[in-house]
């Protein structure tokens, strides 16, 4: 197996930084891993100091087979550094593992993804694979599944799918069918869609949702674990896109063995759950809790 380069992307959270690489070295496969850290520059003078201190801590970071610094002379955001980073390291070692800095991993996050981009490899079907899965019921599923939609909290992709890539929000407001849209936002259990109309608007200045629309037009598919092994811990209001609290928390597989044998057509089953998933944080705090302890009440009697 030919160990994938990890591109891990940092900004001036020095806390978040030591956390999302005392997690990585945890693996087995980072000795053998060449880690490229982008290091953005500071927006200001509020955030000079913080981005200075980022850099002096990555600057004597070691446990890895290399490390390579990018430090950037200027800000170029958080999507334009991630867009520009991406396509140099996929374009460079044909593929690519990508983390941010508030992303801590379990030990086997590294066998994972390794073990997934070499079964994959010449699988045209897949184009992202996913570190993270959202905390629903694994009744049913296996060790992954595969659909539509992608998560940018540790994931990894190819250079010959990545290259599709495209941030240009009124192209596809042109392209999209209403019918486009509905698959595009699950169904219509979520508003996707609106991320692309904001960033059209300039209301923010995102990549993410990019990605997903370019697999989507491609007919793509994404790989996910049904356990995840990545924890967002970026949710304490540090973030630029994150607030305080996190409904997506789940705990980390410990599983370094993994089946990939499945069908390559999206997983209904999963989907449903996800779908599910998203329905449920749109209830009312009360109505969710109230479901919860009737959930809990039908179980045991059906026990």
């Amino acid at each position: 197996m030919s160990v994938s380069p990890i591109v891990l992307f940092t900004y001036n959270r020095l806390n978040h930084v030591r956390k999302a690489i005392d997690a990585l070295k945890r693996n087995d496969l980072a000795r053998e891993s060449d880690l490229f850290i982008y290091s953005d520059s500071f927006k200001d003078k509020i955030d000079e100091k913080k981005v200075t201190e980022v850099r002096a801590y990555i600057r004597r970071v070691s446990g890895f087979n290399s490390i390579t610094l990018i430090e950037r002379d200027s800000n170029f955001g958080l999507a334009a550094n991630i867009i520009d980073g991406v396509t140099s390291v996929t374009g460079d070692y044909g593929k690519a593992i990508i983390l941010e800095d508030d992303l801590v991993v379990s030990p086997c996050f590294l066998r994972f993804m390794n073990d997934a981009l070499e079964y994959f490899t010449n699988e045209n079907r897949v184009w992202h694979i996913s570190g993270w899965n959202y905390p629903i019921c694994s009744d049913g599923l296996g060790d992954v599944f595969l659909w539509r939609a992608m998560s940018c909290w540790g994931w990894a992709t190819w250079y010959d799918r990545w290259c599709y890539f495209e941030k240009n929000a009124n192209k596809l407001i042109d392209e999209f069918s209403p019918n486009d849209i509905h698959r595009f936002n699950l169904d219509g259990v979520e508003n996707f869609w609106g991320q692309v109309i904001a960033n059209q608007n300039g209301n923010i200045d995102t990549w993410a949702i990019f990605w997903y629309a370019t697999i989507f037009k491609h007919s793509g598919l994404c790989l996910n674990p049904v356990q995840s092994y990545v924890d967002n811990v970026g949710f304490d209001g540090s973030g630029i896109h994150c607030g305080k609290g996190n409904p997506f928390k789940s705990d980390l597989s410990a599983k370094c063995e993994t089946n990939f044998d499945i069908e390559i057509c999206e997983d209904g089953l999963a989907l449903e759950r996800i779908k599910s998933f998203y329905r449920l944080q749109k209830k009312p705090l009360l109505k969710r809790m109230l479901n919860r302890f009737l959930s809990q009440i039908a179980a045991w009697r059906n026990g």
